[in-house]
């Protein structure tokens, strides 16, 4: 059986504001394509298949366009739900679904639902298609659990899914959705809702028993070990993720368990990139010729903060998303910070504020405007 690793889709969301659903519909289309070329036989996709919990009307029709290439291709799809989801609009008439081989798994507390049998020449092969766990509402649901962190929950749904598979032996994948102990996130868009009081891992060695973990939540690859992998995104949803590749995990399951995983590429419609350096010089630098159409993070390292940087910066990168000033002012350590203002008069703020935003003071002009506006201030604040 040969499985493709997906996950982290988030139909409708944005990229710092701008629209990625076009985007994001031709990549499932070489997706799709992938099926069909490839001979895949499951389109997994473990979580975060939506960006929204009430997705736009638009993003339900791309999503089910995207489901139905892929079954025409001639794939079935394994489909979980991830924290971004609604689990009950999600998994809205999963039976009817499953019938055209659509196999939709939202339901946290029932691990039986998240069984779905599959078959290839060499007999069965289980998928366990674990929805999103919510440490909470598992503690509320099961007090006798002792369910009390992401790790616990996740080591409760595998425990359930190993007494399955001990009275059903067959070949078994797993798909959850969490942040599992050896990930490098540290500059991948990985969501921290889940971190209370450092980080809220799953171990590795959770997902022992089955032939493979096919994990979503991180939005870049990783392989944690040969069985235990992300895929991360279909596209580029920060400046903040690790890998420039987009793509999936081909998973192929031989007579006797995993014989191998292979990373398949998807394209980039619109690669990352990152400028440094003084406004002007960035303008006119042909270093970055033929980054015209990436999506662009600019550094500047003006002395002062130059004025409607934006602007110019999408003269040459109509796509620039992002800018920030990293000058020797703007650099400056900003510790103690508070204390020091509680030292100062309102007007002393001020003149602070103005020399740390264009690198020097005010006027004596400016100076008199703002002690007249501080004195209008206070005379209205002691007239209430």
């Amino acid at each position: 059986m040969r499985l493709l690793h997906t996950s982290d889709w988030h139909v409708g969301r944005t990229f710092h504001g701008a629209d990625t659903v076009d985007a994001l519909r031709s990549v499932l289309e070489e997706l799709a394509a992938i099926v069909r070329r490839e001979r895949i036989d499951v389109v997994l996709v473990a979580g975060d298949v939506y960006d929204s919990a009430m997705p736009a009307g638009r993003h339900v029709e791309a999503l089910t366009r995207a489901l139905q290439s892929i079954r025409d291709a001639g794939a079935q799809v394994v489909l979980s739900s991830g924290n971004h989801d609604s689990p009950a609009r999600l998994g809205a008439n999963a039976g009817f679904a499953r019938a055209g081989g659509l196999h939709l798994s939202t339901t946290a507390l029932d691990p039986d639902s998240w069984r779905i049998e599959l078959d290839d020449e060499h007999g069965p092969v289980q998928v366990f298609a674990v929805p999103y766990l919510e440490p909470v509402v598992l503690r509320a649901a099961l007090p006798e659990s002792g369910i009390r962190t992401q790790a616990d929950a996740m080591r409760w749904a595998m425990d359930a899914i190993r007494a399955d598979l001990a009275a059903r032996p067959a070949r078994a994948v797993v798909l959850a959705h969490c942040f599992a102990a050896g990930v490098a996130a540290d500059d991948d868009d990985a969501p921290r809702e889940i971190r209370a009081g450092g980080l809220d891992v799953v171990p590795i060695a959770t997902f022992d028993g089955v032939d493979y973990a096919a994990l979503g939540h991180i939005h870049s690859r990783q392989a944690l070990a040969e069985a235990v992998r992300y895929s991360g995104a279909p596209l580029h949803y920060s400046f903040r993720e690790r890998s420039p590749e987009r793509g999936g995990w081909l998973v192929e399951l031989g007579a006797d368990g995993l014989d191998g995983v292979s990373w398949i590429s998807l394209p980039v419609p619109r690669p990352l990139t990152q400028v440094r350096g003084e406004l002007d010089a960035l303008l006119a630098d042909p270093a970055h010729d033929g980054t015209e159409d990436h999506w662009v993070r600019a550094v500047l390292t003006d002395a002062a903060m130059p004025l409607d940087a934006m602007r110019r910066l999408q003269q040459r990168w109509p796509h620039c998303a992002q800018v920030e000033w990293a000058g020797a002012v703007g650099g400056a350590d900003a510790a103690g910070v508070r204390e020091r203002l509680q030292r100062r008069s309102d007007a002393e703020v001020v003149e602070g504020f103005l020399e740390h935003v264009r690198g020097e003071g005010p006027s004596d002009a400016e100076r008199a405007l703002v002690a007249d506006g501080l004195a209008r201030v206070a005379a209205a604040e002691a007239a209430r």
